[in-house]
């Protein structure tokens, strides 16, 4: 995992106060998708200064099943180009970018996102919320990112089994603790709509789906070992472990076959 200084200063490419940042982001444009082609370091300074400017961001850690759903589903696309921030989480992002053309300079795991800006968040005291996944699941990983980051700040935590009527509690629970980053973790095709129907009234300078990193760090569930996080093959692992992801994975040859016939439309 990458290493943030602390001392190293905001980069000029970041924008004023009160702007719409996704401009200043390096992208590659992946059938609409505008992918930031940063890498981990350049990533984290960015949303540093997103806290500095209290600006709501939303951030998107994208994947080709994302992609495939957002061409599918209009809705879907929009809170996609609507993102402030869209990262290349899934190893399908980093190739499809580097047949356009125009790569990024590294992959941008979420969960190691998530732990970079712990990192530098019990060094700037930053105010965490954490909302998702189970009961137990989130109590478990609360204690457990309070151990590994003593010096941080978990101003809330609650999980995600809650109903829509539920959902105006939920955003005051939040709004009260007034967070710096909240990381969502209620499925993909759940927490991006979720953050980005409440994203105004959140008010939080970095808002961040997590999909399953909390089952990773409470400990139910493990990442795939390193060799295949460097074979790029972790869907394997995820889908070995779960058979009932089947579905959801049939969008990958589908996304690489589509990258294939119009990688000249792409970049």
């Amino acid at each position: 995992m990458n290493q943030v200084n602390q001392n190293k200063a905001i980069p000029n490419h970041s924008v004023p106060n009160n702007s719409v940042p996704n401009e200043a982001v390096p992208t590659v444009d992946l059938f609409g998708i505008r992918v930031s082609k940063w890498g981990m370091d350049d990533t984290v300074r960015y949303l540093a200064q997103a806290i500095e400017s209290g600006t709501p961001h939303q951030v998107i850690t994208a994947n080709p099943i994302m992609v495939m759903a957002a061409l599918e589903d209009p809705s879907y696309m929009e809170i996609m180009k609507k993102a402030e921030l869209i990262v290349p989480d899934g190893t399908g992002v980093v190739w499809a970018a580097g047949k356009a053309g125009n790569p990024v300079k590294e992959r941008v795991a979420g969960f190691d996102l998530l732990h970079e800006l712990m990192k530098l968040g019990e060094q700037r005291a930053w105010k965490f919320y954490l909302l998702g996944s189970s009961p137990e699941v989130i109590q478990a990983a609360k204690d457990r990112l309070q151990m590994l980051y003593p010096g941080v700040k978990i101003v809330g935590w609650r999980d995600g089994y809650f109903k829509s009527e539920q959902d105006q509690e939920v955003v005051e629970a939040i709004q009260a603790a007034a967070p710096d980053v909240l990381f969502v973790a209620r499925g993909a095709d759940t927490q991006e709509p979720w953050i980005a129907k409440y994203k105004q009234q959140l008010a939080v300078p970095v808002m961040m789906g997590v999909g399953g990193s909390f089952d990773v760090i409470s400990g139910r569930s493990k990442r795939a070992p390193k060799w295949m996080q460097k074979l790029r093959a972790e869907w394997l692992y995820r889908l070995i472990k779960e058979p009932t992801r089947y579905r959801r994975m049939l969008a990958l040859p589908k996304f690489a076959v589509k990258v294939l016939r119009e990688k000249e439309n792409l970049g």
